[in-house]
């Protein structure tokens, strides 16, 4: 299948997808009773809360792909205590829900550091979560590429470095894509749970909006289109990026 045929096939699923939300979402329009005036008061509110979603998940997604890609090379690095190090903190952050890990590093550790800045500690705190994924993915990628093509890189003299830059990440990386836009998805959603800390993020809006006027489902729907419009950009870009870095090895 040639990369036009499937960025095409992504398009379609993208397509008919929407159609099928868009269909559920008439459905449930005319079986529900809708009181919008009072909620539309507060569109800012939800436009507030949905730009900060979107600049916490990219400084998020930017910030744990560095931790991973650090923890990935140090569960390769040649000095055991730094393979435990790194092993530990990707089996202690994986064991763990994120809801406990925001409680206790926002309210103990950022707390007993000085920390005060929620939205801060939110994105660093999601990143810490989230790059220990990475960084399993970045070491499957990595760990893809074949022993051969290593023993090719030695025989020529390339030092450690320049293999990774020149052999193991130009291949790692068609391995690693499909399932960092995969993650980068479940940041978006995950950041809706940085609403316990007070941060004024788009499920905290949608709360607000529901507190203030006890329309709920009036509250909560714009919430789901708004999470949709972030993640299904984001699955068609990372399908596009696959077909573009494949290649036969």
């Amino acid at each position: 299948m040639t990369a036009r045929h499937r960025t095409l096939n992504s398009v379609i699923s993208f397509i008919l997808g929407g159609v099928l939300f868009a269909g559920i979402c008439y459905a449930v329009l005319r079986l529900a009773t809708w009181q919008w005036d009072g909620v539309w008061e507060y569109r800012t509110v939800f436009w507030k809360g949905w730009i900060t979603t979107i600049w916490i998940s990219a400084a998020a997604l930017l910030l744990s792909v560095i931790f991973g890609l650090t923890c990935a090379l140090a569960r390769r690095a040649p000095y055991p205590a730094v393979r435990w190090l790194a092993a530990g903190y990707v089996e202690l952050i994986r064991g763990t829900p994120l809801l406990v890990q925001l409680l206790i590093l926002f309210y103990v550790v950022a707390d007993a550091t000085g920390l005060q800045n929620r939205y801060a500690a939110g994105v660093i705190i999601l990143s810490i979560f989230s790059g220990a994924y990475i960084a399993e993915m970045m070491r499957g990628g990595i760990e893809s590429v074949g022993k051969s093509h290593l023993d090719s890189a030695r025989a020529i003299g390339l030092t450690r470095g320049q293999t990774y830059r020149y052999v193991i990440f130009p291949q790692a990386i068609r391995h690693i894509l499909p399932p960092l836009a995969g993650q980068a998805a479940s940041i978006i959603k995950d950041s809706s749970l940085l609403s316990i800390l007070g941060i004024a993020e788009f499920t905290l809006a949608a709360q607000q909006v529901n507190s203030a006027t006890y329309s709920t489902l009036e509250s909560y729907l714009p919430l789901a289109v708004g999470y949709l419009a972030l993640t299904l950009p984001v699955s068609l870009l990372a399908r596009k990026l696959e077909g573009r870095f494949r290649y036969e090895t």
